[in-house]
Formats: structure tokens, sequence, C-alpha cells
């Protein structure tokens, strides 16, 4: 059976057809309206660079709305890498609760190279961001019982692997 292969809209069309939905979808995921206009602009900034990745297999507004939430949920991960980096000790912290807090930190995200790029995403979404399941579901674009599932499994073997590593998660 031949999948019908749909045109790209020119780019200029694109963004006067989708810019609002585009920028819904990137305020609920990073939380801030600030931030999420930065994410739209560097979204629409690379597709006038390079279009590329479109291939026709979705309609337009389908591929931008994953365009969107990758780059929304890659915009996070840059912006935790971020404040990671300039990160201070809290008030009051002694410099060894300091150190053990980190070095729990950096443990939890090498234990979660090991779980699948989607638990990954579900973990994020909520133990980080505090999205509800039905939030996450809508996101992601799977089923609500998928989120669940991706996330038990992800808590388990992120569990593990901190086991392994003689860490108490």
């Amino acid at each position: 059976m031949d999948v019908a292969v749909l045109p790209l809209p020119s780019f200029a069309e694109l963004y006067r057809q989708y810019r609002t939905r585009a920028l819904a979808i990137a305020r609920r995921i990073v939380g801030d309206a600030d931030d999420a206009e930065d994410v739209v602009q560097d979204v629409f900034i690379r597709l006038a660079q390079r279009p590329s990745g479109f291939d026709g297999r979705a309609s337009s507004s389908t591929w931008l709305h994953r365009v969107m939430v990758n780059s929304s949920i890659n915009w996070l991960r840059a912006r935790r890498r971020r404040e990671r980096l300039r990160h201070e000790p809290e008030e009051g912290a002694s410099p060894e609760a300091s150190a053990v807090g980190t070095e729990m930190q950096r443990h939890f995200e090498q234990a979660l190279r090991h779980v699948s790029e989607q638990q990954r995403q579900v973990l994020w979404l909520r133990e980080m961001r505090g999205y509800s399941y039905p939030e996450i579901a809508t996101l992601l674009r799977i089923p609500e019982g998928t989120v669940k599932s991706a996330l038990h499994r992800g808590r388990q073997r992120a569990q593990a692997e901190l086991e392994e590593r003689g860490q108490k998660p």
C-alpha cells in the first residue's frame, strides 16, 4: 500500500498558521511565557534555515506538534544543565550536604541513561516538572496507560541502577 506524501506548506504559511499553537505547546511544557517564546523562535529559525525532517507521512500540524514537544523538552534539559552549572549551595546547607545532594543528582542522572527515551521523558515531565498523567499523555501523544506503565518501569529501572551502584534510591 502506498503512503500518500503530504507537501509541507511554505515557511511563511507554516509560521502564520501554527505560531499560536506552537507557542501554547511550548508554554505548557517549559512553564514560562518568555521561555516558550524563545523555544518557538528557535524552532522557526531552524525551520527557515533548513526545513528538513518533514517526510510527508503526517500532516504538517502533527509534524510541527512533535517538533515543538521535542524542542521544548530539549530546552528544559538544557536549562537544567545551565542551572546546575551555576547552582550555588542553599543558605544554611553545609558543604557536605551540598556535596551529597550533588552526588546523588549525578547518580540519578546516570541511572536515567539506562531507561528508554519514552521512560526518560515521562519521568522528567512527572518528577521534575510535576505534570499530571493526562497532561503527559497529551504532551507526548501517548495513552495515559502508557504514561503510567512507562513511569513505573522507568522508576524501577532507575532504582535498580542506583542499587547496582550502591546508592539508596
